[in-house]
């Protein structure tokens, strides 16, 4: 039990800290460049990626958000929100959780605003929480990377992939991502 509560300790600790953390990448040219890879990688898993990304106001790319618990868990990472190809402004996320939970995974995240409403309310909230300020629809692909007509109409689409960990929890709910400057 005392093991388990050190650890558990250590965790919050560690990411308590990578969330203080101003800028956790060296620069923005180097989180622009893993943005960039992450974009690609995302394309060779589904050719509806490509597609829907041609068509959305915007895109959210987190390149590694790192997600840990012992019982109690966390998740940060740090991305950048794209229009029209060019990067706007930079964003955390962070969200944490309680339940029987046990391991560390680095997943990447990548979120679509298929429409100007959407992200509109996205750029102009505080802290947007998905799930409260924003239903984001979780693309999963099917057979040959394609993804179904339902999640391809919503508002909001999002992505997770690379997942290589012992966490297999694939949601954005709870996450709050905030605007931050680099």
């Amino acid at each position: 039990m005392y093991t388990k509560t050190l650890l558990t300790g250590l965790l919050c600790l560690l990411l308590t800290a990578c969330a203080s953390t101003k800028n956790h990448f060296a620069s923005k040219t180097e989180l622009d460049s893993d943005v960039t890879a992450t974009i690609e990688e995302l394309y060779q898993h589904s050719s509806s990626a490509r597609t829907l990304a041609r068509k959305a106001s915007a895109m959210l790319v987190f390149p590694a958000v790192v997600k840990g618990g012992v019982v109690v868990g966390g998740e940060y990472g740090e991305g950048a929100l794209l229009i029209n190809d060019r990067t706007q402004d930079y964003y955390n996320i962070v969200g944490g959780s309680f339940g029987w939970q046990l391991g560390l995974q680095v997943k990447k995240q990548v979120i679509l605003f298929m429409n100007d409403e959407a992200l509109n309310r996205f750029r102009t909230s505080s802290g947007w929480e998905a799930g409260v300020d924003g239903s984001v629809a979780i693309a999963n692909l099917g057979v040959g990377g394609e993804i179904s007509t339902e999640t391809a109409q919503k508002p909001i689409i999002g992505f997770i992939f690379s997942n290589k960990g012992l966490m297999y929890n694939l949601t954005f709910e709870g996450s709050k991502i905030t605007r931050v400057e680099m």
